[in-house]
């Protein structure tokens, strides 16, 4: 069996996911979505992958590949195989569950902390990204990169694992093995990078107001290494559950 990661547009590919399971030599397969490439017999994987995307989950009208995932969403959820959204890949899980998608009150662009719950803090998995990579001390508040301006209801059913001081929902699991994170843990440096180099400096963060992209390049030196290695904690938890 294999992993299935979904790309709903060219430039936000699966990034330290896919160096994760190279590096492991688990099988997988990338579906670009947004050419045009038809989705393969779900009976073949055992995982699903969701990345993010410029468009919002509610544009399935112009974007109709956005519900063929949330077809995905609940043929996995059924058959008990693991899930892992994204940001997009989180809100589509969320609307797949029955819940509302909406904009938020303003963006969440850089890096700015998560907090664990109390369901957070219990998590196994969850445990593996607070644990400091280096120090080895747990951290119920970090830093994690975000990029998105919509947000989501927690589904029914599930248990809310994390928030930030402008998000309250930023995460949540289902049953026992569906993730959905509003962050983006699998962001490599020169992802970072890239995106905010699309935007030629125009992309507003958290109040609102033009990223300082200084100040974005020095968050990204100081916070990304750390960060990946969470990151990695994470997969192999995950990928090996």
């Amino acid at each position: 069996m294999a992993i299935l990661i979904c790309k709903n547009i060219e430039t936000e590919g699966p990034g330290t996911i896919e160096d994760y399971l190279r590096l492991k030599n688990i099988p997988y397969k990338i579906v670009e979505l947004s050419t045009g490439e038809a989705l393969p017999n779900s009976d073949n994987f055992n995982t699903l992958i969701m990345m993010g995307g410029h468009m919002s989950v509610n544009e399935s009208e112009i974007y109709p590949y956005i519900r063929e995932e949330e077809k995905l969403v609940r043929d996995f959820i059924s058959k008990r195989k693991k899930i892992l959204g994204v940001c997009l890949g989180a809100q589509i899980m969320a609307k797949a569950l029955g819940s509302r998608v909406y904009a938020g009150h303003q963006k969440e662009v850089g890096w700015y902390d998560v907090e664990l719950t109390i369901d957070g803090v219990k998590d196994p998995l969850m445990q593996k990204l607070a644990i400091h990579p280096d120090e080895g001390d747990f951290w119920k508040r970090f830093k994690v990169f975000h990029w998105h301006g919509e947000t989501f209801d927690i589904p029914e059913g599930a248990v809310r694992l994390a928030r930030s001081d402008l998000y309250p929902n930023q995460a949540f699991r289902y049953g026992s093995n569906a993730y959905a994170f509003q962050f983006h843990i699998e962001v490599t440096k020169e992802m970072v990078y890239e995106w905010f180099s699309a935007t030629g400096g125009s992309v507003c963060g958290g109040k609102n107001e033009p990223v300082d992209i200084e100040k974005l390049k020095n968050d990204t030196e100081k916070f990304y290494n750390v960060y990946r290695d969470r990151a990695i904690n994470f997969y192999k938890g995950f990928f090996s559950s």
